[in-house]
C-alpha cells in the first residue's frame, strides 16, 4: 500500500476503494485508509475516512459494522459541528436511514433502542431544517418489521404526504419501498404501477432497478404475467449477481426458480454464492436467503430428489433433504431472535408462509441452459378397482379401442394390460395383441416378438393378421439397417396374403397392412439406392398398389384412411427423391390433409415437418410458416420433445426472417426449452439459445440478451455448431455488453470473435469485429489497446480496399492519441493522414457514387479535425499558442462546410454543423461579426424548411440548428468587452 502522506492523497485512494467490488477487502481497504487518515492531523480527514468506511460497510455483508463509525461521526458533530464542510453535514445526516434500518436488520438491538433512535432522527431533522419525509418512511419500516399494520398504514400516508426534500430516498428507492408495502398487503397490481418508472429506467441509482426488479417477480407471477416474470429475472440477476450486499435481492431470484419449475437454475444461483450460506453481518438478509433455500430443497425433496447432492455451507456435503432441514432451523432461529426482540410472531410467521409456498407455475421456460433435475421413476401403476383386483376386461377393451382407432397411448395401454394379466390364462388372440404392441414398442429389437404374436394369431385363426404381424417384423429388420434381409423376409407374407384375400379367407385391413409393410421396405430400398430409377419405380408400384387396394373402400375405418394418407405422403417422398420437389410437396399437404381429416392430426406432423422444409427450399416462406404452424397444432400434446423443439426453431427462423423480433423470440424460447427436455441442450438447445439471444437483441432487451448469450456460448463449438456460429454469439453478445455499459467485458467478446474471423478467407467480419474492439476498449479506459485494435482494423480495411473503414479507423486513433501527454502532435498526423486518404480515393473513385460518399467522408474528417484541435486547447488557456491552435481548427472546419456544400441539399445538415462550429471559433478568436454573419447564413438556409414544424428526426434537426443559431447572434453582445 502506498503511504499517505496528505489529504488528496487520502481522496484520491477513498474515491479509488469506492470503485472496488463489494465485500470484505474493500472494506478492509476503507478500515486501512481511516488509520491513515487519523496520522494527518486533519480534522475532516477522518470525517471523511469515517464516511468512507460507513458506505462501504453499508454496501456490504458486513452492515452490521456501520454502527460504530456512525457513532464516533455523531459524537464528533455534537462536538464540533464546524469541522463538517456542507458535505459532509448533509452525509451524516443522510445516513441516519442507513443506520435505522440496520438497527432493524440487528436482532440484538432492541426495539426500545430503535425507537429512540427514530425519535433522535426526527429531533435532528427537525432542528437541521428538513422535511419528516425520510422519518415518517423509517417509521413506515419499524411498524412493517414488527407487524404493526395500523402503524404502518398511518406512516405510509404520512411519508407520502410530507414534502420531499434532499433527505428524502431517490426517487427510485422511494418507489420499490412503496411498492414493495402494497405487494406485502396483497395490491400486486398497485405494488406493479409504483415499480413501473423504476423497472423502465426512469428512476435508477446504485441499487436501482436491481432490487425492485427482484421483487417484482413474485406479484407478476400471482398476476398471470409470465412473460414480464422470466425478463425480470434475466435482467435483475444480472444486475445482483457480483454486489456482495444484495442477498435479499438475489434471495428472491431463487424463490423464484423454486416456484417456476426451474429448481435446476435455483441449485446453480446457490452454488454461485457459497459464502450467503454463512455471513451474518445482516440476518435479515440471511433469514430471507435460509427461507428461499429452505423452499427450494423442499421443492426438490417433494419431485423425489431429497438425496440429491446440492450446494450448501462449506465443511460437508449436502443433500437436498438435509439442507432443507439445516436452513429451515437457521431461518426460523433467527426468526425467533427478531421476534423476541420485537415482541410479536410477525418476521416467523412471514418466514413459515415463505417456506410454505407452492409452485405457481409449473415451468417456465427461461432462455438459458437450465435442465430441470429428472424425478427417480415411478413405477408403472395398473387400475386398482374398488375390489382391490386389477379390471383386467375393461384394461383389454381400452387397449382394443386405443390400436383400433390409432390413438396414441395404445402400446402403452396394452403393457399394463399385460402387466395387469400376468400369468393368468388368456385368450389367444389377446395374447398376440399384447406380444404384437410389446414388439412394436421394441422397434429393431422387436423381430422375435413379432414371430410369436403371428403363432397367436395364427392360433386364434387369424391367418391374415399372423402375415401382417410377420410383414411388420419384416419392416424392423429394414429398420435395423437389413433392407435386403427385409425384402426377402416380406416376400412371402406378401404373396400369401393375396392369395388369401382373393379366397376371402381375410379381409382388406389385414391384406392393406401386410401390402403397407412391403412399401415401406421397398421405400427404405429408395432411400439408400441413391435416386437409382429402377428403385424409385419399384417401390413406386408398390406404394401404388396400397392405393389400388384401399382408395375409396376406408369406410369409418380409420386404419384403412392412414394407409391411404400414408401412401399419399410416400408418393411425395418418392417425387422429391427423383428432383421434383414441386410435386413432393404438393403430395405431402394431400397427405398431411388426408391424416387430419381422418380425425388423426398427429400423424400429420411428420409430413407437414417436410412440407415445411421444402417450401423453405423453394422459397415459399408463406407455405413453410403455415406448415410448421400446422404441425405444432396437429402435435399437441403427443409432440414429442425433440420434434417440438425443431419445429420451434424453424417457425422462429421463418418469423424473424420477415421482421417480427418478438413472436421469434417466443418460439426460440420455446425451442430452448424443448431441447432441454429432450437432453439435448449443448446441441439443439444450444441453437436455439443463439437465435434467441439476436431477437432479444433486436428488439433493445440488452440484459436478457445477454444472459441467454452466455448461456449458449459454452455448449456452441466449431465442430458441431460451425465457427460462424460462436462468431455471430460473441458478436452479438459483444454488442449486448457494450449498450449495458460493460465495455471491457464487451471488447473480450469482440476480441475473441476477431481471432476466429481472422483465419477465415473473407476478412470483414475479421476488421469490424477488430474495429467495434477498438471502440469497446477505448470507451473502457484502455487507449494503447484501443489503438492497437484499431490499427489491426485500420490495415484490414486498407487491404480489403475499404477506404471509409480505414478513414474511420484513422480518426478514432487520433482522438485516442489526443488522450495522451503530449498527444496533439500524434493525434494531429493521424487526422492529416486520415484527410489524404480520403482524397486520394475520391480522385481514384470510379463511379459517381463511390465519389459523393468520399467527399461526404472527407467533410466529416476534415470537421472532426478542426473539433480535434479545438478540444486539445485547455479551457483556461489563453496567448498566442492557443490562438494559432483555434486557427488552425477554424480552417479544418470551413473547408468542412466547403466540402459539405459541394453536395447540394443532401449534406445541409452536416454543412450548417460546420458552419455554426465555425462561427463559435470565430466567436472566441474576437471577430463576433464573422461569428454572426455564419449564424446568419444558418438561419437563412433554413428558411421556408418544412421540416422544422415536423415532429419527426429532421424536424429535431432543423429547431436544434436555429436555436444554436440565434445562440450565436445574442454571443457576441453577452460578452464584455
Amino acid at each position: 500500500m502506498t503511504e499517505i502522506t496528505d489529504f488528496d492523497a487520502l481522496r484520491e485512494a477513498m474515491a479509488e476503494n469506492s470503485g472496488q467490488p463489494e465485500g470484505p477487502a474493500r472494506n478492509a481497504r476503507a478500515e486501512e485508509l481511516l488509520a491513515a487518515a487519523e496520522k494527518l492531523n486533519v480534522q475532516l480527514a477522518v470525517i471523511e475516512a469515517l464516511g468512507h468506511q460507513l458506505k462501504v460497510y453499508n454496501y456490504s455483508s458486513e452492515k452490521g459494522k456501520m454502527f460504530v463509525p456512525f457513532a464516533r461521526l455523531l459524537r464528533m458533530w455534537d462536538e464540533r459541528p464546524e469541522d463538517f464542510d456542507e458535505y459532509e453535514t448533509h452525509s451524516l445526516h443522510w445516513v441516519f436511514k442507513w443506520v435505522s434500518a440496520g438497527m432493524l436488520d440487528q436482532p440484538h438491538v432492541p426495539l426500545a433502542s430503535i425507537e429512540k433512535w427514530l425519535g433522535e432522527m426526527e429531533h435532528r431533522y427537525r432542528l437541521a431544517g428538513h422535511s419528516e419525509r425520510a422519518v415518517r418512511s423509517a417509521e413506515h419500516s419499524v411498524a412493517a418489521h414488527v407487524g404493526d399494520v395500523a402503524r404502518a398504514e398511518r406512516a405510509y400516508a404520512a411519508w407520502l404526504a410530507a414534502d420531499r426534500d434532499s433527505m428524502a430516498d431517490c426517487h427510485a428507492c422511494e418507489l420499490h419501498g412503496q411498492g414493495w408495502w402494497q405487494a406485502e398487503q396483497g395490491r400486486y397490481a398497485e405494488a406493479l404501477q409504483l415499480w413501473g418508472p423504476v423497472l423502465e429506467g426512469e428512476y435508477t441509482c446504485a441499487h436501482e432497478p436491481h432490487t425492485a426488479l427482484a421483487s417484482s417477480l413474485v406479484p407478476l407471477l400471482r398476476l398471470g404475467r409470465e412473460e414480464e416474470a422470466r425478463a425480470n429475472h434475466l435482467r435483475g440477476f444480472r444486475l445482483v449477481r457480483a454486489m456482495e450486499s444484495m442477498r435479499g435481492a438475489y434471495a428472491e431470484h431463487v424463490e423464484f426458480c423454486a416456484l417456476t419449475g426451474n429448481e435446476a437454475r435455483g441449485l446453480e444461483l446457490l452454488a454461485e454464492r457459497p459464502a450467503y450460506f454463512t455471513d451474518d453481518g445482516q440476518p435479515q438478509s440471511k433469514l430471507d436467503f435460509m427461507s428461499v433455500v429452505a423452499l427450494l430443497m423442499d421443492r426438490l425433496t417433494g419431485l423425489g430428489l431429497g438425496d440429491r447432492q446440492v450446494p450448501g455451507p462449506a465443511g460437508r456435503e449436502w443433500t437436498a433433504r438435509e439442507l432443507a432441514a439445516h436452513a429451515r432451523e437457521v431461518a426460523l432461529a433467527l426468526a425467533a431472535r427478531f421476534d423476541e426482540r420485537n415482541g410479536t410472531t410477525h418476521v416467523s410467521e412471514r418466514a413459515r408462509a415463505r417456506m410454505a409456498r407452492q409452485p405457481l407455475v409449473e415451468r417456465l421456460p427461461l432462455g438459458v441452459r437450465s435442465v430441470r433435475p429428472t424425478p427417480p421413476p415411478a413405477p408403472a401403476s395398473v387400475p386398482v378397482p374398488a375390489t382391490g383386483q386389477p379390471d383386467l376386461p375393461a384394461l383389454l377393451a381400452e387397449a382394443r379401442r386405443l390400436s383400433d382407432t390409432l390413438r396414441p397411448g395404445a402400446v402403452e395401454a396394452w403393457a399394463a394390460a399385460a402387466a395387469a394379466a400376468g400369468d393368468a390364462e388368456l385368450d389367444p388372440r389377446d395374447r398376440a395383441e399384447m406380444a404384437d404392441h410389446e414388439a412394436m414398442s421394441l422397434g429393431p429389437e422387436g423381430t422375435g416378438l413379432f414371430e410369436r404374436a403371428a403363432g397367436l394369431y395364427a392360433e386364434a385363426g387369424d391367418p391374415g393378421e399372423a402375415l401382417a404381424a410377420r410383414a411388420r417384423g419384416a419392416y424392423v429388420r429394414a429398420l435395423a439397417g437389413d433392407v435386403d434381409g427385409a425384402v426377402a423376409a416380406v416376400t412371402g407374407p406378401y404373396d400369401e396374403v393375396l392369395a388369401l384375400y382373393a379366397a376371402d379367407g381375410t379381409g382388406i385391413r389385414q391384406t392393406a397392412s401386410v401390402v403397407m409393410s412391403r412399401a415401406r421396405i421397398l421405400m427404405r430400398r429408395a432411400h439408400g439406392a441413391e435416386g437409382d430409377p429402377a428403385a424409385l419405380a419399384e417401390a413406386e408400384a408398390a406404394v401404388r398398389e396400397v392405393l389400388a387396394l384401399v382408395e375409396g373402400r376406408t369406410g369409418e375405418d380409420v386404419r384403412l384412411a392412414a394407409r391411404v394418407a400414408e401412401a399419399r405422403a410416400m408418393l411425395g417422398e418418392l417425387a422429391g427423391l427423383a428432383g421434383d420437389l414441386e410435386r413432393a410437396a404438393e403430395l405431402f399437404a394431400r397427405g398431411a390433409a388426408a391424416f387430419t381429416a381422418a380425425g388423426l392430426p398427429w400423424f400429420a406432423v411428420e409430413y407437414e415437418a417436410r412440407l415445411a422444409s421444402l417450401a423453405h427450399h423453394l422459397g415459399d416462406m408463406a407455405e413453410a410458416e403455415r406448415a410448421l404452424r400446422a404441425a405444432l397444432e396437429h402435435g399437441g400434446a403427443e409432440l414429442e420433445a425433440p420434434g417440438r423443439a425443431q419445429l420451434h426453431l424453424q417457425l422462429a427462423e421463418v418469423v424473424g426472417g420477415r421482421g417480427e423480433a418478438v413472436e421469434a423470440a417466443r418460439h426460440a424460447l420455446e425451442a430452448a426449452h424443448w431441447a432441454d427436455e429432450a437432453g439435448e441442450s449443448a446441441t439443439l438447445g444450444a441453437w436455439a439459445r443463439q437465435q434467441l439471444g439476436g431477437f432479444l437483441l433486436r428488439q433493445g432487451r440488452w440484459a436478457e440478451a445477454a444472459e441467454v448469450l452466455e448461456s449458449a456460448l459454452p455448449d456452441l463449438t466449431a465442430e458441431t455448431h460451425g465457427d460462424g456460429a460462436v462468431v455471430q454469439t460473441q458478436w452479438w453478445l459483444g454488442d449486448c455488453l457494450s449498450e449495458l455499459g460493460e465495455h471491457r467485458a464487451a471488447a473480450e467478446r469482440r476480441l475473441q470473435a476477431a481471432e476466429i474471423a481472422r483465419h477465415w478467407p473473407e476478412q470483414h467480419d475479421h476488421a469490424t469485429l477488430a474495429h467495434l474492439a477498438g471502440e469497446s476498449l477505448g470507451q473502457a479506459g484502455l487507449a494503447a489497446e484501443a489503438d492497437q485494435a484499431y490499427a489491426r482494423a485500420g490495415g484490414l480495411w486498407r487491404e480489403l480496399g475499404n477506404t471509409h473503414g480505414l478513414i474511420r479507423s484513422l480518426r478514432a486513433r487520433a482522438w485516442l492519441a489526443l488522450r495522451a501527454q503530449d498527444g496533439l502532435g500524434e493525434a494531429r498526423g493521424l487526422m492529416a493522414e486520415a484527410v489524404r486518404e480520403c482524397e486520394a480515393a475520391r480522385e481514384a473513385a470510379g463511379d459517381e457514387e463511390s465519389r459523393q460518399q468520399l467527399v461526404a467522408e472527407l467533410g466529416h474528417t476534415h470537421r472532426q479535425f478542426g473539433d480535434l484541435l479545438a478540444r486539445s486547447a485547455p479551457e483556461d488557456a489563453e496567448g498566442a499558442t492557443v490562438r494559432e491552435v483555434f486557427e488552425e481548427a477554424l480552417a479544418q472546419v470551413v473547408r468542412a462546410a466547403e466540402v459539405f456544400a459541394s453536395l447540394g441539399d443532401g449534406a445541409l445538415h452536416s454543412r450548417t454543423g460546420a458552419e455554426l462550429a465555425a462561427g463559435r471559433l470565430e466567436a472566441d478568436l474576437g471577430r463576433p461579426a464573422d461569428a454572426v454573419a455564419r449564424a446568419r447564413a444558418v438561419l437563412a438556409a433554413y428558411e421556408g424548411h418544412g421540416g422544422a414544424e415536423a415532429g419527426d428526426g429532421e424536424g429535431e434537426v432543423v429547431r436544434a440548428r436555429r436555436a444554436e443559431a440565434e445562440q450565436l447572434l445574442r454571443l457576441p453582445a453577452e460578452r464584455p468587452d
